[in-house]
């Protein structure tokens, strides 16, 4: 039996989170692979309109839901994330955006390709604005939807793509990149716990947007850990946002220049903060 914590990102997006939460309380978790599942909310600052959404959640989930709230003090998922991370003791760990929809298979997928000494990849279909403000005012139950309906909303252009909802078991095709970091995103990754701490977590020395996620992913290949694909297994819908602010880009950049170029492991400013 493994135990599993799903850690999800937000930032002052209730009705977002919301979406993800039905998703989450979907899930289908028969089986002796698929218990012990606790959510944890890594929340950068939000205020209390998500508070109170989590509380009604809780209320109701067949699973802990706790809130790990930091100050507003910029963006910081990588911080939010670590604070997360240090409140669970569960074994294998997931991370997805607060505006990312897990269809109900989605962690017992995730835990069928689990395998030690490797982390997972996932992918995602986004969502156009038109048809994001639209499932959110009505309430839309994504994550519940069959492929007729996502078919007619790709026919419709309301998704960039289909191909990314097909399933396919486990096998060798999906450990052919083991050292592949480029397209690896936080919104659907996941490693063991002991991994993630073995690095220090995120690395909060990133400042603003960007590049924070592939970091991770390149110290965890540094340390040994390789990548497993979990593409055609563990797909979510990406709620449409706005871009975030870009400016510190080139900054972090650099970062990730100077970590490719050595052999580090663990993080500058890292879970450690959280003892």
């Amino acid at each position: 039996m493994t135990s599993v914590a799903l850690i999800a990102t937000t930032y002052n997006r209730p009705d977002a989170l919301a979406a993800v939460l039905d998703g989450l309380l979907a899930q289908r978790l028969s089986g002796p692979d698929c218990t012990g599942l606790e959510v944890l909310i890594a929340d950068d600052g939000s205020g209390d309109d998500t508070r109170r959404l989590i509380a009604a959640y809780a209320q109701r989930a067949p699973f802990p839901l706790r809130h790990i709230w930091q100050e507003d003090l910029g963006f910081r998922p990588g911080a939010a994330r670590n604070r997360a991370l240090a409140a669970t003791a569960a074994e294998y760990i997931i991370f997805i955006d607060g505006d990312c929809v897990p269809p109900p298979d989605f962690v017992r997928r995730h835990l069928a390709l689990a395998e030690r000494g490797w982390f997972l990849g996932g992918n995602r279909i986004l969502l156009s604005e038109r048809f994001t403000r639209r499932a959110l005012a009505a309430r839309l139950p994504l994550h519940a939807w069959g492929g007729g309906q996502w078919l007619l909303a790709w026919l419709r252009r309301d998704i960039n793509r289909l191909l990314p909802l097909l399933r396919l078991p486990d096998g060798g095709f999906r450990r052919r990149s083991p050292g592949q970091w480029r397209g690896i995103k936080s919104c659907n990754l996941a490693a063991w716990r002991d991994d993630l701490v073995r690095v220090n977590g995120f690395d909060e020395a990133y400042s603003g947007w960007g590049l924070e996620d592939s970091d991770l992913v390149i110290r965890l290949i540094h340390a040994g850990v390789r990548h497993k694909s979990a593409r055609f297994a563990t797909p979510l819908f990406h709620l449409w946002h706005r871009e975030n602010d870009r400016s510190r880009l080139p900054e972090n950049q650099q970062r990730l220049e100077a970590l490719l170029a050595l052999p580090s492991v663990v993080a500058q400013r890292g879970l450690d903060q959280y003892p």
